[in-house]
């Protein structure tokens, strides 16, 4: 008997058809990424032809998922839709006063420095900044604004982003001393959601899974940056 490419590829058997597992707006953004890095990989088959077969392949696979709303990867984990928003909490001690490490924070700019998952973070007054996310891959970015919403020196700091930008994001980090004075427990939590329609939430949503895994990640690295001594205040 012969089989179809995707029966080879296991999305389904002769008899039966696998149903989809993604939303529609993560499927336009699958449509519109694989087209560009398609077209982007068939360009520079020539000049630089592993990179020409790489991005051509991912662009495929992404012209994939958009065409049929059955992403493998998440099948093979048990996601049967993608998750709408992620919460992240983690306690961390670190070997440095508080107020130092609160400073630090409090410089919403230096963010980036340990947060990979931050391309930048621009302070436009006091309160108020703008955050830009990098998409897992690099194949995209998303910004949006924020504002702090409470700060206590020394205490704690909690931002949100504003309601009409594309990705709802919200922090809240607080410090306190740790026991016998050695440094500073520091209490992070992160929340981000996708927004609620448009272009923006399925990019918010198309790699959720390694974008939570990249954040907690950052929060882990912040104790070896901060007590390595390159702090920038």
């Amino acid at each position: 008997m012969a089989f179809t490419f995707a029966q080879r590829i296991g999305l389904h058997t002769p008899s039966t058809a696998i149903s989809p597992n993604l939303a529609w707006g993560e499927r336009l953004v699958s449509l519109s990424l694989g087209t560009k890095i398609t077209a982007a990989g068939i360009a520079s088959i020539f000049s630089s032809p592993v990179r020409g077969l790489v991005e051509a392949a991912t662009g495929g696979y992404l012209l994939f998922r958009g065409i049929t709303g059955v992403c493998p990867v998440y099948k093979s984990i048990g996601i049967n839709k993608t998750p709408s928003s992620i919460h992240i909490t983690h306690v961390v001690n670190v070997n440095k006063p508080k107020q130092e490490v609160y400073r630090f924070w409090r410089k919403l700019e230096n963010l980036p420095l340990f947060m990979k998952h931050l391309a930048s973070v621009v302070e436009k007054d006091a309160k108020n900044s703008y955050w830009v996310a990098r998409v897992p891959g690099n194949l995209a970015k998303i910004g949006w604004e924020a504002q702090i919403t409470r700060d206590e020196p020394g205490k704690l700091i909690s931002w949100k982003s504003l309601k009409e930008s594309t990705v709802d994001n919200e922090g809240h980090v607080s410090f306190s001393d740790a026991p016998a004075g050695k440094g500073t427990v520091i209490n992070v939590v992160i929340a981000y959601k996708s927004p609620i329609a448009g272009t923006g939430e399925g990019l918010a949503k198309l790699f959720t899974p390694v974008f939570e895994k990249m954040i907690r990640n950052d929060i882990k690295n912040f104790k070896t940056y901060i007590e390595g001594g390159k702090v920038l205040i």
